[in-house]
């Protein structure tokens, strides 16, 4: 797998929210935090574009609501923002698709000829999923390392569970089969980039 010397690395909603154990079920891979910020440090270090994308949530009971400790970016996550020689943009969202935030990501992607996406953040079934596939469908090539995403697990329509690890499988397994993106363990493309 090549990865592009321009290709962006997209940071989904990492936000404090996510850690509210009273507001959210359990999560998987505890490993995700470790591994989004070994790639987020690469891609800086290699000059590559890094961009941010921050869920504003315009619901009033919303932890991701702006003004509220829950919106802001985790430390690890905004301790790391502008130390990169590489451009940098920072997106807010209110709806699942970082292609329909503010600014224009596609626009910024297009005028900048990046072509190739690595999605990480988070939840690997939501807004990370989504902007893959938007991806796919705009034509660019995008990548997902699973492992630096996680998830929770949700009560679906027939108030039936699936857990986190399902659903994240589920995930991997619709974005490889449907030819949204392509799936890779960070360590690949760490070592690549």
């Amino acid at each position: 797998m090549r990865i592009s010397d321009n290709a962006a690395l997209v940071v989904i909603d990492v936000q404090n929210a996510w850690n509210d154990q009273d507001h959210f079920p359990a999560r998987n891979n505890p490993a995700a935090e470790d591994n989004m910020a070994q790639l987020i440090d690469t891609w800086q270090a290699a000059g590559r574009p890094v961009v941010f994308v921050r869920h504003d949530s315009p619901k009033p009971d919303s932890p991701l609501r702006p003004g509220q400790r829950g919106n802001d970016l985790q430390d690890f996550v905004q301790e790391r923002r502008g130390k990169g020689s590489g451009p940098e943009l920072l997106v807010t969202k209110t709806v699942n698709s970082a292609f329909l935030g503010t600014p224009d990501l596609g626009r910024w992607l297009d005028e900048a000829g990046i072509r190739q996406l690595v999605v990480i953040g988070i939840m690997t079934n939501w807004c990370v999923e989504t902007t893959a596939r938007m991806g796919g469908n705009l034509g660019y090539d995008v990548i997902v390392p699973v492992d630096a995403t996680y998830t929770f697990d949700a009560v679906g329509p027939d108030g039936e569970s699936l857990t986190a690890d399902e659903l994240f499988r589920a995930t991997a397994t619709n974005l490889h089969a449907a030819g949204f993106a392509r799936i890779a363990p960070t360590a690949a493309l760490v070592e690549r980039a």
